[in-house]
């Protein structure tokens, strides 16, 4: 089987890129998390990684307000779907279809009508999950870090669910790297990464839509930049 990811991790930046970000969380939490992991700095990340993708998608309040339960519609979403994400991440490796459906299922819940909860928007949206699917169940070769990179972007830009896709793409980037043992104990704030370069992050996702190489080898880029701001605004950090 070809390797779906092969031709962009043979591109100039990539390699390097992936290595250096990886060998960064790997030591943060080697040398940070064996001392000091929890169940509460889990909860904490998660919370911080909650909040900053209810700001991506639109929401305004704070992290005061949303640390007290008082988040406006948006930020109550991603909340509720941060509470409960993390036992999908066993589904996502053999059932990714599902995996995503009951990411947008929970998130969506406040919002949508029963029929509309994890169902792709039309036939096109429905393909490009299965192709999101495919490349999860590839055996790429590929850093799991970038395999999380393309599955955010693939679902950001394809927009499959009638609602909150940003948000649904941003949690199965980060499900992406506890399933794939990169974070197990998902202390890397991601969301947080790509709000801190929000700018970066919107006009990349913009490029990557395109559907040329080019604004798939950009985008790659710019996520390896947001993964170590993401380790950066971990809870381990301080």
């Amino acid at each position: 089987m070809t390797d779906p990811l092969a031709w962009l991790t043979d591109l100039e930046g990539v390699p390097s890129a992936y290595a250096g970000v990886r060998d960064g969380i790997d030591v943060m939490l080697r040398d940070r998390g064996l001392r000091r992991t929890s169940p509460e700095m889990t909860a904490e990340s998660l919370l911080r990684g909650a909040h900053a993708s209810a700001v991506l998608e639109g929401s305004a309040s704070t992290m005061e307000q949303v640390r007290a339960g008082e988040g406006d519609e948006i930020a109550a979403a991603a909340v509720r779907l941060s509470a409960s994400m993390l036992a999908l991440a066993p589904l996502l490796k053999t059932a990714p279809l599902q995996a995503i459906a009951r990411l947008h299922a929970v998130v969506g819940a406040s919002a949508l009508a029963p029929d509309e909860l994890g169902r792709p928007r039309d036939a096109a949206s429905a393909d490009r999950l299965r192709g999101v699917s495919e490349l999860l169940l590839s055996g790429t070769e590929a850093p799991a870090l970038l395999v999380a990179a393309i599955a955010h972007a693939d679902v950001a830009t394809a927009a499959p669910f009638a609602s909150h896709n940003g948000i649904v793409a941003r949690a199965l980037e980060r499900l992406v790297l506890v399933s794939r043992g990169v974070d197990a104990k998902s202390l890397v704030v991601p969301e947080a990464g790509h709000l801190a370069q929000r700018a970066a992050y919107e006009s990349n996702l913009r490029a990557y839509a395109d559907g040329g190489p080019r604004g798939v080898h950009a985008w790659a880029l710019y996520a390896a930049e947001a993964f170590s701001a993401g380790a950066e605004a971990s809870p381990l950090r301080g």
